[in-house]
């Protein structure tokens, strides 16, 4: 098992990955433990994995295009008792790695989010479209779950094994920084900002994030895990809305006119506004069965959480 995993994956970042592996080297040289620095190239067309190599990486491969596909691959092979999850990009300062594996290691912080939007990413990102989309995402996680997490996006993170071992990598893509930060706020984990300074990429690297399919493929991410993680709330906001728009039809169009003649005029409206009731009932009973089940769950994953323990033991001490 490594003290620490330097973790980066890599689509075509022959530009820049040498120059981040001498950095990680350089910058964890201090730290006195056993470090090692895995590339998981993902079906790179350039130079990236000679450039690893040649600089004193270790080089994988996930043949599953997407950056989700390559965190599972990732996180299924390395043991660590820290991991930095960092790109290859060149855009991070790998001089905060060793106080982010301080905070996981010392402090027993579950993820560590390297924070840019506190200090350099707006003036330093050239994608104003970027910008709009990194407030919002992080807008509506920490309305929607409740959190504080200051910087929704970003690929600088440090993780406990804890973390690793119990996240399920459901996503495939650029999504998957949304997924594991509401994963850490619903399961309580210990999360921890900290401000790093960005910087824009050098000429001629090219982001590989598309700012509208990508982007909305995170909205509905986080659309689709508040249904999951809350379906009480969820299932009781459609409930509520199918009550009112059966309200809104039904008095002026059924209730007034009956109190006047004594008679139902529109028997058609009168059925739909029984429908629109019955599918809120539906609704709201929905949403109180996905609770228990969403409760079961929690109570389980503790109980996995245990094991997870008791593997990292054996891993230590072997």
């Amino acid at each position: 098992m490594d003290d620490l995993a330097i973790l980066i994956p890599c689509y075509n970042e022959g530009i820049t990955i040498g120059k981040v592996v001498r950095d990680c080297i350089n910058d964890t040289k201090d730290l006195h433990c056993k470090v090692n620095i895995y590339v998981y190239d993902n079906n790179s067309n350039d130079n990236t994995v000679e450039e690893a190599l040649k600089n004193g990486a270790t080089v994988r491969h996930e043949y599953q295009q997407g950056k989700g596909n390559v965190i599972r691959r990732m996180f299924r092979e390395i043991d660590a008792k820290c991991y930095i999850l960092i790109d290859g990009d060149d855009t991070y300062p790998t001089e905060d790695i060793p106080k982010m594996y301080e905070m996981v290691i010392n402090k027993n912080v579950d993820m560590v989010v390297g924070d840019r939007l506190s200090s350099s990413y707006f003036e330093e990102n050239k994608r104003p479209f970027h910008n709009l989309g990194n407030r919002l995402v992080r807008g509506s996680i920490n309305t929607l779950f409740k959190s504080n997490i200051r910087d929704i996006m970003t690929g600088y993170r440090a993780f406990s094994y804890q973390f690793v071992k119990a996240y399920p990598v459901l996503s495939k893509g650029f999504e998957i920084e949304t997924d594991m930060s509401i994963f850490a706020i619903e399961n309580n984990m210990a999360i921890s900002n900290m401000i790093i300074n960005y910087r824009d990429r050098p000429e001629g690297s090219q982001s590989k994030l598309n700012t509208y399919s990508d982007g909305f493929r995170v909205l509905r991410r986080i659309f689709n895990l508040y249904r999951d993680y809350h379906p009480m709330r969820f299932f009781t906001i459609i409930s509520a809305l199918l009550f009112i728009i059966a309200g809104i039809v039904f008095v002026p169009e059924v209730l007034i006119p009956y109190l006047k003649t004594g008679l139902v005029e529109k028997m058609p409206t009168l059925v739909v506004c029984i429908f629109l009731g019955i599918a809120g009932i539906v609704s709201w009973y929905s949403g109180l069965v996905l609770d228990s089940v969403l409760q079961k769950e929690k109570r389980e994953f503790e109980f996995r959480l245990q094991l997870i323990r008791e593997k990292f033991n054996e891993n230590h001490i072997s």
